[in-house]
């Protein structure tokens, strides 16, 4: 097939060429308007391997096949569409240049591997700069991963920042993603006024935020969204417990952390969290006053109706969504630029976004109503969030 499509792609350039020259090769005619000078090669990348196409050179002017070839560019859309989907995948280039090798081609390098991944700025640029007019997002989710790209001849450590949340309709959607040169306040800061910038207050205020507690995140929260809870994630607040804990005590402090998500209502939580630090107190007075301090952060999601409890004090399915972004790029390993993770990761997310969108509801509607009304309570009685407050105030 190979073979016959090389022959056939040639003949048709060698036409081309008799119609431009005015007369078949090889033959007098006294119209003749130009001759041939020889072949110039060029290969081309397709999908039943690389072709070796014969372009006709001319005496007088140049010819190039504009319906076949692009300039500076050696593979066909499909072939592009396979690899750009290959990379997204976190097929390495290394196993990227065996599996077109075993379609014939003779092979691809990193950094046509990378030309032809760059297909996907486009795309990614549309999702990542689009509204958010799905409005309003009730529930949002903020974090971030770091990762090393070369810049100036060094390799360096950036912070990339992924933002989830509930729309009208109660289903999640990535909201946007950020690189800034580390995890501060100024990074956090510039994140989300372009997420307010892009509409993400439009139709309403975000009723609540769940993230770690880093001081950047946690003051940029309450610079851009005034009013709205903040709730500290409950698998990044485990973690900072047990660094407090004396490892043989940690198992059945863990039961009893777990134990207040358990209870029935708001008041039996907070009486289940009180229980807690009384028992504390005499055996373990460091973690019993830990445990006090973070009150308001951890025991902000009792707001809210106890149906989207376990959606909001949790923040398991950003974990998720980081584990695989960290499958996809941990094949690359460096980035050469910050371009190439917005790309990648980028392309990640507007995957992920759709496959959200077409799975079912990530909260009911009737259950997201319920909680915008005891947002709007709140709002209407004039209640503020000291959580953000306290926390902007204390960075």
């Amino acid at each position: 097939m190979r073979d016959l499509l090389t022959s056939f792609v040639n003949a048709l350039l060698s036409a081309q060429a008799d119609a431009v020259c005015g007369a078949q090769y090889g033959t007098r005619y006294v119209e003749r308007v130009n001759r041939r000078n020889g072949y110039r090669h060029r290969d081309l990348d397709t999908s039943v391997g690389t072709l070796d196409v014969a372009i006709p050179k001319l005496r007088e002017g140049s010819l190039f096949p504009e319906w076949l070839l692009e300039r500076r560019r050696r593979a066909e859309a499909a072939l592009t569409s396979v690899v750009a989907t290959s990379y997204l995948l976190g097929v390495s280039t290394r196993r990227m240049d065996k599996l077109v090798r075993s379609l014939g081609i003779t092979g691809l390098s990193k950094s046509q591997v990378s030309a032809m991944a760059k297909d996907l700025d486009a795309q990614v640029d549309a999702f990542r700069t689009r509204p958010l007019d799905a409005g309003p997002y009730t529930f949002v989710a903020a974090d971030a991963l770091v990762m090393k790209v070369r810049e100036n001849a060094r390799v360096v450590k950036i912070a990339v920042m992924v933002a989830t949340g509930v729309n009208a309709e109660g289903y999640r959607e990535i909201l946007g993603i950020h690189t800034a040169t580390s995890e501060t306040h100024a990074g956090w800061l510039a994140f989300f006024r372009d997420l307010v910038a892009r509409g993400l207050t439009s139709a309403g205020p975000v009723g609540l935020v769940t993230s770690d507690a880093h001081d950047g995140l946690v003051e940029a929260i309450g610079a851009t969204l005034p009013g709205t809870s903040w709730q500290r994630c409950r698998t990044h607040f485990a973690a900072n417990l047990m660094s407090q804990t004396p490892k043989s005590s940690w198992p059945w402090v863990k039961a009893l952390l777990h134990s207040v998500y358990d209870q029935p209502d708001a008041d039996a939580v907070h009486a289940q969290f009180d229980r807690i630090i009384e028992t504390l107190a005499d055996k373990l007075p460091t973690v019993a006053e830990y445990l006090d301090e973070a009150r308001a952060d951890i025991l902000a999601f009792t707001a809210f109706p106890k149906g989207c409890w376990r959606q909001i004090w949790s923040n398991n399915p950003q974990e998720r969504l980081n584990r695989e972004i960290r499958r996809r790029t941990d094949v690359v390993g460096i980035f050469p630029n910050r371009d190439s993770i917005i790309r990648l990761v980028g392309a990640v997310l507007a995957e992920q976004h759709d496959e959200w969108i077409e799975q079912r509801r990530y909260l009911g509607l009737e259950l997201l109503k319920q909680c915008r009304a005891a947002l709007e309570a709140d709002i209407s009685s004039g209640k503020e969030n000291t959580t953000v407050i306290a926390g902007a105030i204390s960075a």
